[in-house]
C-alpha cells in the first residue's frame, strides 16, 4: 500500500479537514489559503491569505482561525475603521506592546481614533480624511467634545457659552497620528489594504517638551538636603547617573558591584493595572546597560545597605525580603508616586523651584554637556538608543555651549590681533641683504 504524500508537489492540492480551509498554489506563484471566520455582526466571511511559500499563507490561515475560533471577529476592508482597531488592539497590539503601553493606545483609540474616523470604510479611507480630522481635532476643544464640561457641577466652558480653549497640544497630536500609523501598518501588512495612507499625512515636528533643569548650584543645594534622609542614596544617584525613575526602583543588590564601582540595569520597576507593582524590562535594548558610579555613589550605597540590613532585623518576621537596593522600611517594594512625593518634599526643604522627578536625569546630561563630556559618552550613560536622540534632547544646551565656544574664539582672535607688529612705515632704515657666494 502506498503511503500518502506528506510534501505534495508544487501545484497539487492536498485533503484538509472539514473548516481548516484550502491551500493551493496560483499561476503566478504565490500560495493562497482561504476560510471561513467569525466576521462583525456574528456571521461567518470567507478570507483569502497570500504568501510565497505553502507554509507562510497556511501559517497565516491558521492564524485568522485560531482568533476566530476565540470569538474575536476578523476585520475586514469592507469593514469599518472602528472595527479594525478594536481587533488591532485585542489581536495585534495587546502581545506587542508594553500594558502600559497598550493602555494608552486603547485611550487614543476610544477617545479621538473611533469617534473621528470609526465610521468610515478600512478600505475608503484617503489621506484627505486623515488630514481633515486631524485640523478638526487640532481646532476643537475637549471640554465641548468629550462632554467633560456638561458633567461638572459647575459649567464653565461651551455649555454656558465660553469655550474654554482647551485644545490637544502638537505632542498629543503627534502621538494619536503615530498610533493610527501604526494599526494602518498591520492593515498593510495583513493585505487588507494596499497603502497606509496615514503616512501621507504630515504633522511636523512638534517642539520637544521644555525642562528646567537644576544647575550646578541648584544640585549641590538638592544634595544637601538629601543628607540624613533614609533615600539619600537614591537622589544621589539619579543625579550623578541619570537614571530613571523606575530604573533605580527597580536596582537589585545583585545588580551592584561596589567593589568595582559599577552597577548593572537590567529591569524597571513599574505599576501596571494586572500585575501590580512589578518588574519589567528596560525601555530599550540599549537601556539594559552597565554604568561605572562615583565614588560618593558608593560611599553612599554601603552606608544604606547598612541602614537596611538595621531595618531588616527591626522589622523581624514581618520584613519582607524582595531583592531591591531601595525598599520601605519593611523590605517591599517602593511604589513611583511615594519617591515623588519624598521628592518633593525634598525641593521644599532645599527651596529650590517645582521640578519633576525626570528633570534630575535632565539635570546629569545638562551638567556633563557643560563640563565637556563628549555626546557619545552621555548617550550610554543615558542608555539612548541612538546619539541623535541624546543630540535633539539636548540640543539647547550644545547651542549655548556654542556660543561659549565662538566668545573663547573671538577673544583669541582679539588677543592675538592686539598683538600683532604694526606694518612697516619706511622711516627704519632696510635690512641689509646678506651677501650671496
Amino acid at each position: 500500500m502506498t503511503a500518502p504524500d506528506t510534501n505534495p508537489t508544487p501545484g497539487s492540492r492536498r485533503v484538509r479537514a472539514n473548516g481548516d480551509g484550502t491551500v493551493y498554489q496560483r499561476k503566478d506563484g504565490r500560495w493562497e489559503a482561504a476560510g471561513y471566520v467569525l466576521a462583525v455582526g456574528d456571521t461567518r466571511k470567507r478570507v483569502r491569505v497570500y504568501g510565497t511559500t505553502r507554509k507562510d499563507a497556511l501559517a497565516k490561515l491558521t492564524e485568522k482561525i485560531a482568533t476566530s475560533n476565540r470569538g474575536v471577529p476578523t476585520a475586514s476592508a469592507q469593514g469599518g475603521v472602528a472595527a479594525f482597531l478594536t481587533y488591532w488592539l485585542e489581536t495585534v497590539a495587546v502581545h506587542r506592546l508594553r500594558e502600559n503601553t497598550h493602555t494608552r493606545y486603547t485611550a487614543v483609540v476610544r477617545l479621538y481614533l473611533i469617534p473621528g474616523l470609526g465610521k468610515k470604510k478600512l478600505a475608503k479611507l484617503t489621506a484627505k480624511d486623515v488630514r481633515t480630522w486631524l485640523d478638526q481635532l487640532r481646532t476643537t476643544c475637549q471640554c465641548c467634545a468629550r462632554g467633560l464640561d456638561t458633567a461638572r457641577d459647575q459649567p464653565q466652558c461651551c455649555a454656558i457659552g465660553k469655550c474654554c480653549g482647551k485644545r490637544l497640544s502638537p505632542l498629543t497630536l503627534a502621538y494619536v497620528h503615530s498610533v493610527l500609523k501604526s494599526a494602518l501598518e498591520h492593515a498593510v501588512r495583513e493585505e487588507e489594504i494596499p497603502r497606509n495612507v496615514a503616512r501621507n499625512v504630515r504633522m511636523g515636528t512638534p517642539r520637544p517638551r521644555r525642562f528646567e533643569p537644576l544647575n550646578a548650584q541648584e544640585a549641590r543645594a538638592f544634595l544637601a538636603a538629601t543628607h540624613g534622609h533614609r533615600l539619600h542614596a537614591l537622589f544621589e544617584l539619579a543625579l550623578r547617573t541619570g537614571l530613571r525613575k523606575g530604573e533605580l526602583l527597580g536596582l537589585r543588590w545583585e545588580d551592584l558591584d561596589l567593589t568595582g564601582g559599577t552597577a548593572s540595569i537590567r529591569r524597571t520597576l513599574q505599576r501596571t493595572n494586572t500585575a501590580g507593582l512589578t518588574a519589567l524590562p528596560t525601555k530599550t535594548q540599549s537601556s539594559e546597560r552597565r554604568i561605572a558610579l562615583a565614588t560618593p555613589c558608593v560611599h553612599s550605597l554601603e552606608q544604606h545597605r547598612d541602614r537596611q540590613h538595621q531595618e531588616r532585623e527591626l522589622a523581624g518576621e514581618g520584613w519582607k525580603h524582595s531583592g531591591y537596593v531601595f525598599t520601605r522600611p519593611n523590605g517591599s517594594p517602593i511604589e513611583g508616586a511615594t519617591l515623588t512625593r519624598h521628592f518633593n518634599a525634598l525641593l521644599r526643604r532645599a527651596r529650590l523651584r517645582h521640578i519633576r522627578f525626570h528633570d534630575l536625569r535632565h539635570s546629569a546630561a545638562t551638567l556633563l554637556l557643560e563640563q565637556g563630556v563628549e555626546l557619545v559618552v552621555i548617550k550610554e550613560l543615558l542608555g539612548h538608543a541612538h546619539i541623535g536622540v541624546t543630540a535633539t534632547v539636548y540640543a539647547h544646551v550644545r547651542l549655548r555651549l556654542q556660543h561659549q565656544a565662538i566668545d573663547t574664539l573671538s577673544n583669541v582672535l582679539r588677543h592675538t590681533a592686539e598683538d600683532t607688529p604694526r606694518p612697516d612705515d619706511g622711516d627704519d632704515p632696510p635690512l641689509c641683504a646678506a651677501p650671496v657666494h
